[in-house]
């Protein structure tokens, strides 16, 4: 073993393996893995740590793995998409259930009473939404189409890509040669996936109008291959279809009977294998029954408050964006028009409000609720649970609390809340404000391997009301 070798004895999120040298210094080590020996070349020093690459491995783990895709790893190009795909993929899904702990306790001082099973799924051809860079590279004469480099602004050159939908990642080089041949190739800087159950849509991003040559070219592609084209000239309120006409882009929710349709710009799951198991986790874990009232807090397209409808007495859905909230109640009207008989889905509300700036007056204004579903992006749900603490606080006369707002006193909190999120940072911060001040037990919690390969971590925690 020479010399200068290290020994790596965890791995952290950014799947850096992580080291220590005689003197304590932590060594962050880019393509390392527990429990191996490795030479590496430092990039960075700090006084407490430094960063560093792979550069000889001397000692292998056994939970190291080939890498399927060609363009992961640590060479100049390489694709900055993925990643873990070195590691074995249920290795990763314990590396991203101790990060989840990790953040509950140290974040939030929370340790769930039970830590559940973590969902998984397919962990290649998983995605079905993604924002691919488009680059036309005059000095090489060709269009790149792809994620960025690692730890880099430039597209990767990629040719084919492991975690896309198959169909779409072998799409990637008849795009380039289909940018390419456009008049504005020089002017289209994204495409945006959306894929659906039976329908493929690209959202093209143009900077200046396309010619009629340009988007013939379009349909020709799309008739070619099987896709739906949506165009993009400036902000997402622009999205429209290159052609009116067509299928609809939609996914189901089997176990439910309900069928969510959805624009390509709207927020959808990126996985939709794990996002049915998702739901269906959820609703069991929130267990409402026909004669309680449920809110869905940040709510979309109505991806949980439909199948909730199903189960529940009545339901309300909140949401930050009016368009949100208008595809959601057509989603509503939609599916309770399809119900089956005796399936029929309750009443259900939805309205628009920022829940950033959430207050206890308004969570007393929306009424008592038996059941809470919550699903934030990753800012997380921080003025929510500070409302519900506010309230909790005032109740058993905490020193500094405020007064109860008007109507506050017949109010009552729900028993139970379903906390879905992306982020176990803002997740941990949020259960350290439900168990330490609005008088909730974290009860359960765990990680949903929505994004096999990649540092994202989405989880999933129950909380009871102490009393």
């Amino acid at each position: 073993m020479p010399d200068d070798a290290l020994h790596i004895n965890a791995i952290d999120l950014d799947a850096q393996g992580i080291a220590r040298r005689p003197d304590g210094k932590v060594v962050f080590i880019d393509g390392a893995l527990p429990g191996e020996w490795v030479s590496a070349q430092v990039t960075k020093r700090k006084n407490q740590w430094e960063a560093a690459t792979l550069t000889a491995l001397h000692r292998e783990s056994s939970l190291r793995v080939r890498p399927r895709c060609p363009h992961f790893g640590l060479h100049q190009g390489a694709c900055g998409g993925c990643k873990m795909q070195h590691l074995e993929a249920s290795a990763q899904v314990a590396v991203k259930q101790r990060v989840l702990e990790d953040n509950l306790w140290h974040l939030g001082k929370v340790k769930p009473e039970l830590m559940l099973r973590p969902i998984e799924g397919p962990t290649w051809g998983y995605r079905y939404r993604a924002r691919l860079s488009v680059r036309y590279v005059v000095k090489r004469g060709e269009v790149l189409i792809g994620f960025h480099e690692r730890k880099s602004r430039y597209v990767a050159d990629m040719r084919s890509c492991s975690v896309l939908l198959p169909q779409v990642s072998d799409l990637l080089l008849p795009l380039r040669a289909l940018i390419e041949s456009l008049q504005a190739r020089e002017t289209c800087p994204q495409i945006e996936l959306a894929a659906g159950d039976d329908v493929t849509a690209l959202v093209l991003r143009h900077l200046e109008p396309l010619s009629d040559a340009d988007q013939q070219k379009l349909r020709d592609f799309g008739a070619a291959h099987g896709v739906q084209w949506w165009l993009q000239p400036k902000g997402p309120d622009t999205v429209h279809l290159l052609d009116e006409g067509g299928a609809q882009l939609a996914y189901a929710l089997p176990d439910f009977g309900i069928t969510m349709p959805f624009k390509p710009t709207d927020f959808t799951q990126v996985n939709p294998h794990i996002n049915r198991v998702l739901v269906t986790r959820a609703l069991r874990l929130l267990a409402a029954q026909k004669s309680e009232r449920v809110i869905d807090w940040f709510c979309g397209l109505g991806n949980f408050t439909l199948p909730i409808a199903s189960q529940a007495g009545e339901v309300l859905g909140v949401e930050g964006s009016d368009a949100l909230v208008a595809r959601a109640q057509q989603n509503y009207e939609k599916n309770r028009a399809a119900a089956l008989e005796g399936s029929a889905l309750a009443a259900t509300q939805f309205v628009a409000r920022n829940l950033f700036d959430m207050t206890a007056a308004q969570l007393v204004a929306d009424g008592t609720a038996d059941r809470w579903l919550v699903d934030p992006p990753r800012e997380g749900a921080f003025a929510l649970c500070k409302a519900l603490a506010a309230i909790h606080q005032a109740r058993i006369g905490a020193e500094d609390a405020d007064p109860l707002p008007a109507g506050a006193v017949a109010w009552q909190p729900p028993r139970r809340i379903v906390y879905v999120s992306c982020n176990p940072a803002t997740l941990a911060r949020d259960a350290g404000l439900l168990v330490h001040q609005a008088g909730y037990r974290c009860t359960a919690a765990g990680v949903v391997n929505m994004f096999p390969h990649t540092a994202h971590v989405e989880s999933m925690a129950v909380f009871e009301r102490a009393d």
